[in-house]
């Protein structure tokens, strides 16, 4: 028994050894081999980079690698393109985001275009359309308000002190004709008048040849002042006719209709004592109304006196009453910022009704040259039509019925006899514009897959059309699926883009733009002339005064302007460098649009780094197998058991 315990007890520190020294080659194996390799391909890259910088080895064979990109400079651009790019990392200056690096690849792309491969134009889904030349009409909608045609109001008021006996228009809304009576009123006053009257009237007739000259011319006047008095009194003729007639005073009279219409206001009741003056009724004509429109300067401007409307109004959708321009407001009103333009309506049947809102249409030729040239109506096309009345046409001169105004010729206005071929517009569908503030861009492409950016002016939008007034020619292809696209890459190679349209068109020598005199105009006078002859911000390169008025900072006792308060900083970490710019730029007269290059040089078309197919790939270290989970160590006896602690007992 002790030989057996014995052997026991040698062989199990032998077995926890042999399993310390298997779990140690097994973290061998597992860590320091993979490390050696890492190690290995470090080494190697960091060779093949010393030997490349030292000329040993150059980037690829045959002139032409995927692994030359890496060695194109890096630089590093503004996510919001604010400011050009710059060589090295950091801030922007403008907006403090950070700058993110690109490469570029000047072979795609100029200052004016980027070049799309068509494997890409075709995953953009590019699509182009050509600027074409058309007849097109702009329609102006607007929406006004039916209100009184001021010319055909009417105010009765009492001629003289009285009592109203009797009313024949008792109610607001009663429809009357000229000459109808209105009211009867009694006044003594108008007694007087009248026997002042009939006495002089018998005085002149009394009188005898034998009268003296100047008392007959006395009488006569006397007679001709108190027959001019019954009729400021308000008496017609046919009524003073009368009382002369008869002979006899009567101190009632009536009010007769001025006009034909319509009572729209009863400010007086049977009964009531009136003074001198005093309103009893007020009445309108509604064979014509206003509609007030209110529009936008620039829709204003283009329409003229007679152009004729077309609206529809709220009580009555289904039908199209017609209307031509009658006034249009020199004044553009400071609050609404808007043109109030005044329609007369004809409304003979007086189905439209005051107050009531209309739509309104104004259809108007879109090509500029239409516009200058005139319009053609064939409604007022060699005819001739009232300067204060424009529903009152004539094929032939003469004078207006309402107004008693000669006639003129519409073509004073701008009517023509006949459509002129001007009207035609070029136009592009309106999804090739690019909008930003007061800047338009389209893309257009030159050449297969080279699309230039344009600044253009608009003209009008006539449905899914919009005119061009510049900047593109008829025939030209421009992008209107994918535009969107092609400005994000000018913008990413540092041309102009939607973002900054204004530097794709060159600007004439010694020429500022009017927003640059506007900034620049801001600083007094002598500060105002450093500025523009230092022309340029030394740190962005950029025109003083293009990010409004410059800022003025004292570097080393000179006066320096910057474009921005972002520049500041950088200009008073490296003001030596800075100096140095513009001293340079005033000595050659260089500015940023003529090219002077500064440390912050443009950025061409990003372009991906490929892998380097030179290089071995890096193989991943072998997954081993888990081992068997570890068995516990023998140490000294072997495990107690029921059966063992029985055999320990018994010995």
């Amino acid at each position: 028994m002790k030989d057996l315990n014995s052997k026991k007890a040698v062989t199990a520190p032998a077995g926890a050894l042999q399993i310390k020294q298997e779990r140690r080659r097994w973290w061998i194996r597992l860590l320091v081999q993979p490390a050696l390799f890492l190690l290995a391909g470090a080494i190697l890259i960091a060779g093949l980079g010393v030997a490349q910088r030292m000329g040993f080895i150059t980037a690829g064979g045959g002139g032409h690698s995927h692994g030359s990109t890496l060695s194109q400079l890096v630089k590093y651009i503004c996510p919001m393109m604010c400011t050009p790019p710059q060589t090295e990392p950091g801030r922007c200056p403008v907006c403090a985001m950070e700058l993110v690096p690109a490469t570029s690849d000047s072979s795609k792309s100029d200052s004016r275009a980027v070049q799309i491969d068509p494997a890409a134009r075709r995953i953009a889904n590019i699509q182009t359309a050509q600027v074409s030349s058309r007849p097109l009409t702009q329609t102006i909608n607007a929406v006004g308000e039916l209100n009184y045609d001021e010319g055909n109001l009417k105010t009765l008021s009492a001629y003289i002190e009285g009592r109203i006996e009797h009313l024949y228009a008792d109610f607001t809304g009663v429809e009357v004709k000229q000459g109808d009576k209105l009211a009867y009123v009694y006044s003594p006053q108008l007694y007087s008048a009248q026997v002042e009257l009939l006495t002089a009237r018998e005085t002149v007739r009394g009188s005898k040849a034998t009268t003296l000259a100047a008392v007959r011319e006395a009488n006569r006047k006397l007679y001709s002042s108190a027959r001019q008095r019954l009729i400021e009194s308000g008496m017609t003729e046919a009524q003073i006719n009368t009382l002369e007639s008869t002979g006899t005073a009567n101190s009632r009279m009536y009010l007769y209709a001025p006009i034909s219409g319509t009572v729209i206001e009863k400010q007086a009741i049977e009964g009531q004592y009136v003074k001198e003056g005093q309103v009893i009724y007020q009445l309108a004509d509604l064979s014509s109304l206003w509609l007030m429109l209110e529009l936008f300067p620039e829709d204003a401007a283009r329409i003229r006196y007679g152009q004729k409307v077309e609206a529809t109004v709220q009580s009555q959708p289904d039908r199209t009453f017609s209307g031509r321009v009658a006034f249009i407001d020199p004044q553009v009103d400071p609050q609404t910022r808007t043109v109030s333009v005044r329609i007369v309506m004809p409304n003979p049947d007086q189905s439209l009704r005051v107050g009531d809102y209309a739509r309104a249409a104004i259809s108007l030729p879109a090509g500029g040259k239409g516009n200058s040239g005139g319009i053609y109506d064939p409604e007022l096309a060699d005819c001739w039509i009232c300067p204060r009345h424009p529903h009152v046409i004539s094929h032939n001169s003469g004078t207006c019925s309402l107004s008693g105004l000669p006639l003129v010729p519409t073509s004073q206005y701008g009517y023509v006899s006949h459509t002129l071929a001007e009207t035609d517009a070029l136009a592009v569908p309106r999804d090739a514009v690019l909008m930003a503030g007061q800047h338009s861009v389209v893309y257009v492409e030159t050449e297969p897959g080279r699309f230039e950016i344009r600044n253009v002016v608009l003209g009008p939008t006539c449905g899914d059309q919009i005119v061009i007034l510049k900047g593109v020619a008829q025939g030209e292809q421009v992008a209107i699926r994918g535009n969107f696209l092609i400005d994000s890459q000018m913008q990413l190679a540092g041309n102009p883009s939607l973002i900054d349209p204004t530097r794709a068109e060159p600007l004439p020598d010694r020429k500022q733009s009017e927003t640059i005199l506007a900034a620049l105009s801001q600083l007094p006078e002598q500060d105002r002339k450093l500025a523009e002859k230092q022309q340029i911000c030394p740190v962005t390169m950029m025109s003083l005064g293009s990010m409004g008025a410059p800022a003025k900072v004292d570097v080393n006792g000179e006066t320096v302007f910057i474009c921005c308060e972002g520049c500041r900083e950088s200009l008073l970490e490296r003001p030596r460098k800075y100096l140095d710019i513009i001293r340079t730029a005033e000595a050659t007269g260089a500015s940023r649009d003529s090219g002077f290059e500064s440390d912050l040089p443009p950025l061409e078309m990003p372009q991906m780094i490929l892998p380097d197919d030179s290089l071995p790939p890096l193989e991943m270290p072998m997954e081993l197998e888990p081992e068997p989970p570890e068995q516990k160590p023998v140490t000294g006896a072997a495990p107690r058991t029921a059966s063992g602690t029985k055999q320990e007992a018994r010995q």
